[in-house]
């Protein structure tokens, strides 16, 4: 039986997700620097036409040091995983991911809030990666899909509302609901 992946592939796996998270922390230092002004420049306001803006910034901006940082071994870690389970179709889901979550939060999330933060990214990438083994039933999406239901299952707990609580819960949400509609969209169709 051939290797599951080889050093190459985990390599490239890498590239593009090491690539994110350095811009993530270039916005963030900007952000900080800029005593967290792009927040409110660029992040997702519900139902308002200027925060449409961060549908797509929204995965880069986040409210603190400590907030990015929790952000950025999930996204290692899951990205690494999808670019290695779906590399021909991860960016692609990841792109759904990110404008199918942004738009369905600037529709239904609480209003006069502002929406920060790549937890809606990850979300996303697994709902995907659960859906993608599911769906696609290959050795290595099955295992990719284990691995992260087993690794990161708990995180299935921030969809829900906390009182009291400043968390999105709803790019969580619509987050995670947009990586499984990604997984079958990006799915492979046989040819006739």
């Amino acid at each position: 039986m051939p290797p599951l992946m080889n050093s190459d592939e985990v390599l490239r796996a890498l590239r593009p997700v090491l690539l994110l998270v350095m811009a993530l922390w270039t916005v963030e230092l900007m952000n900080l620097a800029m005593q967290y002004r792009l927040n409110q420049w660029f992040g997702l306001e519900p139902r308002s036409i200027p925060g449409l803006i961060g549908v797509p910034t929204m995965p880069l901006l986040h409210g603190s040091v400590g907030h990015a940082a929790a952000n950025t071994l999930p996204m290692i870690f899951l990205g690494a995983i999808g670019f290695l389970v779906a590399p021909k179709r991860f960016l692609p889901a990841s792109l759904i991911i990110v404008l199918l979550s942004g738009i369905a939060v600037w529709m239904f999330a609480r209003g006069n809030s502002i929406h920060i933060g790549a937890s809606g990214l990850i979300f996303g990438w697994f709902g995907f990666l659960v859906a993608h083994g599911v769906i696609e039933r290959s050795l290595r999406a099955i295992v990719g899909a284990a691995i992260v239901t087993v690794l990161y299952g708990g995180m299935i707990w921030g969809v829900l509302p906390k009182d009291g609580v400043s968390i999105s819960w709803e790019a969580h949400l619509f987050g995670a609901l947009s990586g499984m509609a990604a997984a079958y969209y990006v799915r492979h169709r046989p040819r006739f």
